[in-house]
């Protein structure tokens, strides 16, 4: 039987078949040896093989085939830099929420976000939450961070999940396709999930006034069939966003203002940072490039971590 991975807890997987019946099933061992880094072998979204068999009273799948995967978007895993943990795979967009100040979303990991998505050749959308919460200094950083990242061509979206603002346009956005629901705990995932769709009826918490963090509610990632012909994938919230498997020469590719300007350099290898006749450089000092886009290169290029602990998930 073949079948799409819907649900994970790390040990036990909910599959649902072409015939859309939900399996619990299990993995064979030889998947855990076969040199994937990946500390889950198998993530939400896969499309895999399972055969059926009885222990007891309770019919249980064994997955024995991983289809290959289309995409996946992939960070460093908890606690161990060298190993990766798949988020999702097989998606065809990936809505990336972002809020000012409950809890804060710093542009260093908005753009190792995006990097990711770049690389593996998965559409994003920064949707800006709360937009009913903020005062007036606070949309102006929204209208600021929109300038910069619609220059580059990153659709940019405002929304309040609380009062349905532009919900209908992600709804659009979302027909016919897989999307994954991303961002730090407390940004309002599930709320607008649910506002999506409020016969799923989601969990939420409040955030922290203490330390303006989010509660977090989503524990696995986890797909969900829609009413109107889409699919999306809810997940945990994450502090941060460890960038894997690229190298310093085709990073700045994943930057699309810098792979634009990338013929005009003088070196073909160049990496924009100390050699000379760079068009990335001349193009940031004519502010033609965002500076806070450049930093976040730079950490990424020198391994830096973000501006706080970001290796583990909330």
């Amino acid at each position: 039987m073949e079948g799409v991975v819907y649900k994970s807890t790390g040990s036990w997987y909910w599959v649902k078949s072409e015939k859309k019946v939900l399996h619990k099933c299990r993995i064979k061992g030889k998947f855990r040896i076969k040199g994937i880094k990946s500390t889950n072998p198998i993530a939400v979204g896969d499309r895999v093989n399972f055969e059926l068999e009885t222990i007891g009273d309770e019919e249980v799948g064994v997955i024995t085939k991983i289809h290959e995967r289309e995409n996946y978007i992939v960070r460093k895993s908890v606690n161990l830099s060298k190993q990766t943990h798949i988020i999702a795979s097989n998606i065809d967009q990936v809505f990336l929420l972002v809020t000012i100040n409950n809890p804060p979303t710093l542009t260093t990991f908005i753009d190792r976000f995006l990097v990711t998505a770049e690389a593996y050749s998965i559409e994003a959308v920064l949707v800006f939450n709360k937009i009913d919460t903020y005062k007036i200094e606070e949309r102006a950083e929204i209208l600021y961070l929109k300038d910069i990242y619609e220059a580059i061509g990153y659709q940019c979206i405002e929304v309040s999940s609380t009062e349905m603002t532009n919900v209908n346009i992600i709804k659009e956005l979302m027909e016919g396709k897989v999307s994954m629901f991303s961002g730090h705990s407390g940004v309002g995932k599930t709320t607008l999930v649910n506002a999506i769709e409020p016969g799923l009826n989601l969990k939420t918490k409040e955030i922290s006034d203490q330390h303006k963090q989010g509660q977090h509610t989503t524990t696995f990632a986890e797909m969900f069939d829609l009413s109107f012909d889409a699919k999306i994938i809810d997940t945990p919230g994450i502090k941060g966003f460890g960038v894997v498997d690229m190298t310093k020469e085709e990073l700045g590719d994943y930057f699309p203002e810098f792979f634009a300007l990338k013929q005009d350099c003088k070196f073909h290898n160049c990496i924009h940072v100390n050699e000379p006749h760079c068009a990335v450089k001349d193009a940031l000092d004519e502010e033609e490039i965002s500076w806070s886009r450049y930093k976040s290169y730079l950490q990424i290029l020198e391994g830096e971590e973000e501006n706080y602990r970001t290796d583990i998930w909330e």
